[in-house]
């Protein structure tokens, strides 16, 4: 049986479509002699000089070699060049054995993203491999990748970078927020194929890998973006198992949920611990905070606690926090100690504090109603200061409600204005609840607003020493516009140290806004 095929043009001819069309058995092909071809020609070219491989062997001779036939010959408006199979099928099954076949020198898509829409989306795995479940939501931060990696607060969810150039700027020890990945997957358009940071020590797909978190590049991450504006956060499957079919996939999306869900309990610390570790000197920006070269290791480095001797003893409640919370606190001159989720109440105030802060933290608020009642046993007795999930507690304790936003806040560029002051920050977030502020009682007031959206960013309740925000002060990543909101707090520990008077204690919001 022999076949004949011509390839008629100008473009060079690749081995995929050589080799596709002389084994293809349709024609009459023998995919054994396919086969030997891609084994002799990997990379396989035909240009001006048709019948030379690029390498300058004969592409004549070797084709011959395996029982092919090549001609070439100028034709009107190119080279037509003729392959023909001169020996049979079945002998050239038996006599030629094909070699391993040769991998491209780039990587092909390999990875699944399926929506619960029901939308496959394929791309290019990096990091871990395997089946991955989670809640996808898009974040808009031109930078700090690795700050959201490591953000407890993710836990649950799949990342979606807006920012279409991951992986640049490599990884470093210095930008962690806690000691390990808690979010699904990372969802890119590009990763970077080479890395230029004089701080970085790792690249993301090896960092990932060692972190068991998946990543998947080459998707059509502004069309999904698009879907989860219109249609809110779908729940989505990242797998590299080509095992399952796409609707066995979609049906895992469609099984999980998560609304109810407590996800604190995985991310919080295990026991109580000291935290003293401050904002290094190079990164320090607030003029509120003394240099740490300029501090004695017995006295604050704060200006706000500049009237007493000691420093303020801040607890804690570990809902997620991120590390730089923990920095900014001990730069302002607080003493901390970090506690666990569901520490109670009563232990709290055994410490004798000075002041709590609920930290931020992932998930659904409702699902966590023991941290609710920690919250409300707390309320009124010490100054109380709420960040994102702290915020969300708060407000339930105080006996508002909290709802699930259509896609949330995620990102360092979100503005925020502060009522009284008519001031706006950009602000760094990350949330999927809010605070229904019809449903607070009254005496809460209102403190910031997003202005993306119009919903409660901000609340105090001055007769309860109680006030919280629902963004990052920390901003990292993001811009220091909030920062000004842990000097509120020592200043309202401050006031209660020295007598607390609430008709009083909302000059300013607590304090002069500074910054």
């Amino acid at each position: 049986m022999a076949m004949r095929v011509q390839f008629l043009g100008l473009q060079p001819v690749s081995t995929s479509r050589v080799c596709s069309v002389v084994g293809s058995p349709e024609l009459g092909g023998s995919p054994a002699a396919a086969a030997a071809v891609v084994g002799v020609f990997p990379a396989l070219r035909f240009s001006a000089s048709v019948s030379l491989f690029s390498s300058g062997v004969c592409l004549q001779d070797v084709v011959a070699s395996r029982g092919l036939k090549l001609d070439c010959e100028k034709a009107r408006n190119g080279f037509r060049v003729t392959c023909e199979a001169v020996v049979a099928a079945a002998a050239a099954a038996a006599e030629v054995r094909a070699p391993a076949v040769v991998s491209r020198p780039w990587k092909t898509a390999d990875c699944r993203l399926v929506l619960e829409d029901g939308s496959v989306w394929r791309g290019k795995s990096f990091g871990a491999t395997g089946t991955q479940v989670g809640e996808v939501v898009f974040n808009t931060s031109l930078t700090g990748y690795q700050e959201i990696l490591t953000d407890p607060s993710y836990a649950g969810q799949f990342v979606l970078m807006t920012q279409p150039h991951i992986g640049n700027t490599g990884i470093n020890l210095d930008d962690e927020e806690s000691e390990r990945c808690f979010l699904g997957g990372l969802l890119i358009r590009s990763l970077s194929n080479s890395v230029s940071n004089w701080r970085s020590t790792e690249e993301l797909p090896e960092y990932l890998k060692n972190r068991n978190v998946m990543g998947i590049s080459d998707i059509d991450t502004r069309a999904i973006t698009k879907r989860l504006r219109e249609e809110g956060s779908l729940v989505g499957v990242l797998t590299t198992d080509e095992s399952k079919s796409d609707q066995e996939i979609l049906e895992m999306a469609r099984n999980w949920n998560i609304v109810g869900k407590d996800l604190i309990t995985n991310v919080t610390c295990s026991k109580p611990y000291e935290w003293k570790e401050k904002t290094g000197d190079e990164w320090e920006f607030s003029s509120s905070v003394v240099p740490i070269s300029s501090s004695s290791s017995n006295s604050s480095s704060s200006v706000a606690s500049s009237d007493h001797q000691e420093p303020f003893h801040v607890v804690v409640y570990d809902f997620g926090v991120k590390q730089n919370i923990l920095r900014r606190l001990s730069s302002y001159g607080c003493k901390l100690t970090v506690v666990p989720s569901s520490w109670p109440a009563s232990e709290v105030l055994k410490l004798n504090p000075d002041g709590i802060l609920f930290s931020n933290g992932p998930g659904d608020p409702s699902a966590v109603p023991y941290a609710v009642e920690s919250v409300d046993a707390l309320v009124g007795k010490l100054p109380v200061f709420g960040i994102c999930m702290g915020h969300q507690l708060l407000g339930q304790a105080l006996g508002g409600k909290t709802y699930k936003m259509k896609f949330g806040h995620h990102g360092g560029n979100h503005p925020v204005r502060h009522l009284q002051s008519g001031r706006v920050e950009i602000s760094a977030q990350n949330h999927n609840y809010a605070v229904d502020p019809a449903t607070l009682p009254d005496g809460v007031e209102i403190t910031h607003i997003n202005l993306n959206d119009g919903s409660c960013a901000g609340l105090k309740f001055p007769a309860m020493k109680a006030m919280s925000i629902q963004y990052h002060p920390e901003s990292s990543p993001g811009p220091h516009d909030a920062d000004p909101a842990f000097y509120d707090f020592i200043k309202m520990m401050e006031q209660n140290k020295n007598g607390w008077h609430s008709t009083g204690a909302t000059d300013g919001d607590f304090v002069q806004r500074s910054g």
